[in-house]
């Protein structure tokens, strides 16, 4: 299959511009590499003849390691590669979405969720057979973001046709991100076509409700008003303020960071502070082992995207070598075979495809091998 490299848009955000990951030690970096090579291998024997890894009902579950697969840029993986971009391609809808319609349940494709990350994986495969699909699900993404005049204005929920108002920070920044690393592929777009993008400004306004502006947790993340999942407290003037975590504070910086955000940005900084304050790789900040490759997936690509090679480390003038720790961190949790596993089934992370596709993306971008 012929390749063409789609690309990231040129300028991805005001914090990526110019800047050079520091990186991790060469030795470390060589260790990461056969930790990778011995993840890819495994993964390798877990694909379908279909093409399809795990759940074939969900396509996001094969997007993901497509998504690492390519990131790793290893030609060895080329069959691999266009057997899940042929599967995915299978599972666009005449509606432009990636996803594969439950009957009779509104939304119950996850459609919004599929779309955005099979998005990017066909985007990081540089498959041109995908081109014409990676354009009608941007445009799906774009007709997905809900702009009604209430609290869920400018976010993105799990499907554009659930007929009821229903957003969260989760699948609003798979939006976004999805959105941004594909914007260059509106240059491809036949000249009679509408070019597809989101309302970032109203994106932006939404995903601010969700950052703590006091409290304990001030500048992290929750995941919506309705289902924060790190539960709720009530402040001294009997406020409730939604408890922040771990992995949805990193979607909030990644989706600041996609909205163009500069680091002095109090919005961001506040942020980056939650990181520092709660630095930990033993557990999701607030969620424990619920979503811990999640969380290392969504903290390597976040703070990638924001140029940051390390965090302040809170009461010391030491920095935090994020990079290097999450590497080591990943590398020591890697399985015999060479998957990874959380034996916490919370959000589907005891399917070691996931977990595997979690580590191997976050392993890439901590390591400084793909952006």
């Amino acid at each position: 299959m012929k390749k063409v490299v789609i690309g990231i848009a040129a300028a991805i955000g005001c914090l990526v511009a110019g800047v050079q990951a520091q990186g991790v030690s060469p030795a470390l970096t060589q260790e990461a590499k056969a930790s990778l090579n011995k993840g890819l291998a495994w993964l390798k024997t877990q694909q379908k003849p279909s093409g399809a890894w795990s759940d074939e009902g969900m396509p996001a579950l094969t997007a993901l390691p497509l998504w690492a697969v390519a990131a790793a840029g290893e030609k060895a993986y080329a069959p691999e590669s266009d057997k899940a971009v042929a599967f995915l391609l299978s599972k666009q809808q005449p509606d432009g979405g990636i996803y594969v319609p439950v009957p009779n349940r509104k939304g119950g494709g996850l459609g919004n969720y599929n779309t955005a990350i099979s998005l990017m994986a066909l985007q990081a495969s540089g498959s041109q057979a995908a081109v014409p699909a990676i354009l009608k699900a941007r445009s799906y993404i774009a007709a997905s973001q809900h702009l009604g005049d209430d609290s869920h204005a400018g976010g993105f929920g799990y499907d554009k046709d659930t007929q009821r108002a229903y957003s969260d920070l989760n699948n609003t920044h798979f939006s976004m991100d999805a959105m941004r690393r594909t914007q260059s592929a509106e240059d491809l777009r036949p000249t009679s076509e509408k070019k597809a993008d989101i309302n970032w400004d109203a994106a932006l306004k939404y995903v601010e409700q969700m950052q703590n502006k006091e409290g304990d947790t001030a500048g992290g993340f929750a995941y919506n008003t309705e289902d924060p999942k790190g539960g709720a407290t009530t402040n001294s003037d009997g406020r409730v303020m939604l408890r922040a975590y771990g992995s949805m504070t990193y979607a909030g910086l990644l989706a600041m960071v996609h909205a163009h955000l500069e680091k002095s940005d109090p919005r961001v900084r506040s942020a980056v502070d939650f990181g520092s304050r709660f630095w930990t790789l033993d557990e999701n900040p607030g969620q424990g082992q619920q979503g811990i490759y999640f969380y290392f997936n969504i903290m390597a690509r976040a703070l990638s995207a924001a140029g940051l090679d390390t965090l302040p480390k809170q009461g010391s003038a030491e920095q935090i070598r994020w990079r290097e720790e999450v590497v080591k961190k990943i590398i020591a949790l890697q399985k015999p075979d060479g998957s990874w596993v959380n034996a916490n089934n919370r959000w589907w992370e005891n399917d070691p495809a996931l977990a595997t596709s979690y580590a191997l993306l976050a392993l890439e971008f901590a390591s400084g091998l793909t952006r």
